[in-house]
C-alpha cells in the first residue's frame, strides 16, 4: 500500500517510507565504488590518485543540482501541503527548466577550465592527462547529472521513493557492467571510466524526466509555466544548506588532498579517495534517511501540524542513535577488508588506509545527527539554519582540524579532523534544535 505524505508516520512506516531513499543513496555509493575499484586495479594507483584528485572540482558543479532537488522539494511539499497543487507543479517545472540551462552554461565554461583546474590542485606532468580525459568526459554529461541529483528529492515529493530506487538500480547496474566493458575488457582506462559513469548519469536524468513530462499518478508533472523570482530565490535558499554541504566537501577535499600531498605523497590521496568511497555508504544511510523525511516533515509543517512534526523529529532522532552506533562498529570491524579490496597489491598502503579508515569512521557515531538536523531545517523552509549547521560542519570547523591537528598528531590528525568537526557541529546543532523549538512547536 502506497505510504502518502499527509499520513501519521508510526516507527514502521517512516522506516518502510524512507528505506528506498536509504538503500538509492547506498547503491548510488556502491557502483561509485566500483569505479573505483576498477581504475585502481585496472589502471593503478597512479590513475586513481588523479581521478580522486579532480573529482572535488566535478562534484562542486553537481551542488546546484543538490540544492534546487533540496529547496526546490521543501517548497513544493510545503506548497502541496497548503492546498496549492497547481502553484507546486508551476515551481516544479520552472526549477526543473532552470537547472537544464545553468547546465548548458556550466558545461560550456568547465570545457576550458578542466586543465588549469587540475594544475591548481597540484596535478603533475604524469597525473594531468588523467586529470583533464577524466574531467572533460564527464562534463558532457553534466545536465543530466544535475536533474539526476534533483529528482533524488523530487520523487519523494511525488510519493514514488520506490521508483527513484528502481532507477538507481537500473544505472548502476549498467554502470558496473560499463566500467568492466570499458576498462577490463576494451582497456579504455580514465576515459572508460568516465564514459561509463556518464552514460549512467544520463539515464539517471532522462528516466526521471520522461516520467515527468508525460502525464502520471504522481502529484508532481511538468506543465507550462512562467519565471518567478522570488520562489527561485526561496527553494535556493532553502536548499543553500545542501549546496554548501556539497560545495564545502569538495573544497575540503582539496584541502585534504594538498596536505596528504605534504605528508604522505600520493598514497595519501590513494588512502583518502579510498576513505570518501566508502564513507559514502555510511554517510549515505544518514542522507537518504533524511532526504526521504524531509518532505514529510515539509508537508505537516506547511499543513500546520504541529503534533506529528514532534513525533518525526522524535522518531528520527531514535532511529539515527541506533544506526550511528551499529554502522560504527561495523565500520571498524571490516575496515581492513574494505582497505583490501583497493590495494591488495601494496601493503603499506593498504595498512596506511586500514588505520585511516578505523580512526574516520569514529565520525559516523555523531555525523548523522548533524545531517539530519541540517535537512530538517530545510524542510521546515528555514535556509538560513541549515545552511549555518553545514557551513560550519563541512567547512569552518574541518578546515581549522586540517591544519590544527596535523601539526598535533602527524599523518593521524588528518584522519581525525573529520571528527573534531563532527564534535563542534553537534554542539551548533543541539543548539539551534533547542533555540527553535518554541517558534516551530517541535517541543
Amino acid at each position: 500500500m502506497k505510504i502518502q505524505l499527509s499520513e501519521h508516520f508510526t516507527y514502521q512506516k517512516l522506516i518502510k517510507f524512507t528505506i528506498p531513499t536509504i538503500i538509492m543513496m547506498i547503491f548510488t555509493s556502491i557502483y561509485g565504488i566500483v569505479d573505483g575499484i576498477f581504475v585502481s586495479n585496472c589502471v593503478g594507483s597512479e590513475a586513481f590518485a588523479s581521478v580522486n584528485l579532480i573529482m572535488p572540482a566535478l562534484m562542486i558543479l553537481g551542488t546546484v543540482g543538490f540544492m534546487i532537488g533540496a529547496g526546490g522539494s521543501a517548497l513544493v511539499s510545503k506548497t502541496i501541503g497548503e492546498g496549492k497543487k497547481e502553484k507546486a507543479n508551476q515551481y516544479f517545472s520552472m526549477l526543473i527548466y532552470i537547472l537544464v540551462i545553468v547546465g548548458i552554461l556550466f558545461t560550456v565554461i568547465s570545457a576550458v577550465a578542466i586543465e588549469p583546474m587540475s594544475k591548481l590542485l597540484g596535478a603533475d606532468e604524469n597525473m594531468l592527462t588523467d586529470c583533464v580525459t577524466y574531467g572533460r568526459t564527464l562534463m558532457l554529461f553534466l545536465v543530466p547529472f544535475l536533474l539526476q541529483n534533483s529528482f533524488q528529492s523530487f520523487l519523494i515529493v511525488a510519493e514514488k521513493p520506490t521508483f527513484g530506487l528502481i532507477v538507481s538500480v537500473v544505472i548502476g547496474v549498467l554502470n558496473m557492467v560499463l566500467d568492466f566493458l570499458f576498462m577490463y575488457v576494451l582497456k579504455m582506462g580514465v576515459f572508460g571510466a568516465a564514459l561509463a559513469t556518464g552514460i549512467s548519469q544520463l539515464l539517471g536524468g532522462l528516466i526521471p524526466l520522461t516520467y515527468f513530462i508525460r502525464k502520471n499518478n504522481s502529484p508532481l508533472q511538468l506543465i507550462k509555466t512562467k519565471l518567478e523570482l522570488k520562489p527561485i530565490l526561496q527553494a535556493c535558499a532553502n536548499g543553500s544548506s545542501e549546496m554548501l554541504t556539497n560545495l564545502s566537501m569538495s573544497l575540503v577535499n582539496m584541502l585534504y588532498n594538498m596536505q596528504l600531498m605534504k605528508y604522505a605523497g600520493s598514497d595519501g590521496v590513494v588512502a583518502y579517495g579510498i576513505i570518501m568511497y566508502v564513507g559514502f555508504i555510511f554517510v549515505g544511510t544518514y542522507l537518504g534517511y533524511s532526504i526521504g523525511t524531509a518532505p514529510i516533515v515539509g508537508y505537516h509543517y506547511g499543513a500546520g501540524n504541529t503534533d506529528e512534526l514532534k513525533s518525526l523529529l522524535k522518531k528520527s532522532l531514535r532511529l539515527i542513535a541506533v544506526t550511528s552506533l551499529i554502522m560504527t562498529c561495523l565500520a571498524e570491524l571490516i575496515s581492513p577488508v574494505l582497505a583490501s579490496i583497493f590495494v591488495s597489491y601494496d601493503a603499506e598502503l593498504l595498512a596506511m588506509t586500514t588505520n585511516a579508515i578505523r580512526l574516520f569512521a569514529i565520525s559516523y557515531l555523531i555525523s548523522g545527527f548533524n545531517i539530519f538536523a541540517s535537512s530538517f531545517f530545510t524542510a521546515l523552509n528555514n535556509g538560513g539554519v541549515s545552511a549555518a549547521i553545514s557551513f560550519l560542519r563541512t567547512l569552518v570547523f574541518q578546515v581549522v582540524m586540517i591544519f590544527l591537528l596535523p601539526v598535533l598528531f602527524g599523518l593521524n590528525g588528518i584522519w581525525l579532523a573529520v571528527v573534531a568537526a563532527e564534535i563542534l557541529a553537534v554542539i551548533v546543532s543541539s543548539a539551534f534544535l533547542i533555540g527553535n523549538r518554541k517558534k516551530y512547536q517541535y517541543d
